[in-house]
C-alpha cells in the first residue's frame, strides 16, 4: 500500500469535497430561509433555481474536461499545453454562460411559464431570473477555473474562496436584504449573485497567476 499517496490523494480530495458541500449547502440554506416568506415566493426560487441548475450543467462538464487536460499536460511536463487547454476551457463555459445570461434576460416569462400559469409566480421569477443572469458569465468562470485548478493539483484555494464569499458575504447580505430590507427572496438571490462575482474574479485572477508557475512546477 501506497501511504504516501494516500495522503496525497487525501489533501487534494477533501478540499474539493469541502467546497462541493459549501456551494450546495449555501443554495439549501436559501431554499430553507426563502420557504419562510410563504408559497409563491419559494415557488419564484425554485423556478428560477432549477433553470440556473440546468445552465450550469454545461460548464461543470467542461471543468471536468479541463481537469483532466491540465493534469495531463502538467503531467507530460507540458506548461504551455495546461495554459492553452485551462484557458480554452474557461473561454468556452464562459461563452455558453453569457449566451445563457442573455436568455434568461430576453424570455424570463417564457422561461416560467414551462413551469407555471400563475402570473404572480411567472412575474416574481422573472425578477430573481434577472439576478441569475447577472451571474452566469462568473458561474462559468468560477466553474470552469476550479476544474483548471483542480488538475493543477490546487483544490484549496476554490474551497476558501467559496466559503468566504458564500457564507461570509454572500449569504450574510442576502439574509439581510431579504429580512431586513424587505427585498423577500430577490434580496437572497442578490447576495448569491455578489458571491459567485466574487468567485469567479478571484479564481481566473489565481488562475492566471498559476499559468505563470507551471514551468517552475514542470521543471
Amino acid at each position: 500500500m501506497d501511504l504516501a499517496r494516500i495522503r496525497r490523494l487525501i489533501a487534494l480530495g477533501i478540499p474539493a469535497a469541502v467546497q462541493f458541500t459549501l456551494e450546495s449547502g449555501v443554495f439549501a440554506t436559501v431554499t430553507a430561509l426563502i420557504a419562510r416568506l410563504g408559497a409563491i415566493p419559494l415557488a419564484t426560487h425554485q423556478i428560477a433555481l432549477n433553470t440556473v441548475a440546468f445552465t450550469y450543467m454545461v460548464p461543470l462538464g467542461i471543468a471536468s474536461a479541463a481537469a483532466v487536460r491540465v493534469g495531463q499536460a502538467l503531467g507530460r511536463k507540458d506548461p504551455h499545453g495546461a495554459t492553452v487547454a485551462g484557458g480554452t476551457a474557461i473561454f468556452i463555459g464562459a461563452s455558453f454562460m453569457t449566451l445563457a445570461g442573455v436568455v434568461l434576460l430576453a424570455v424570463p416569462e417564457w422561461i416560467a411559464r414551462i413551469y407555471t400559469t400563475d402570473m404572480t409566480v411567472i412575474r416574481n421569477t422573472a425578477a430573481l431570473l434577472a439576478a441569475g443572469a447577472a451571474f452566469q458569465l462568473f458561474d462559468g468562470i468560477q466553474s470552469v477555473a476550479t476544474g483548471a485548478l483542480r488538475g493543477a493539483g490546487d483544490t484549496r484555494t476554490p474551497m476558501l474562496c467559496h466559503f468566504t464569499a458564500y457564507w461570509i458575504v454572500g449569504l450574510p447580505l442576502g439574509a439581510w436584504l431579504c429580512f431586513r430590507r424587505g427585498w423577500g427572496a430577490l434580496g437572497l438571490w442578490i447576495g448569491l449573485s455578489l458571491a459567485l462575482i466574487l468567485i469567479g474574479i478571484v479564481l481566473l485572477v489565481v488562475w492566471r497567476r498559476k499559468t505563470r508557475q507551471f514551468s517552475f512546477l514542470t521543471g
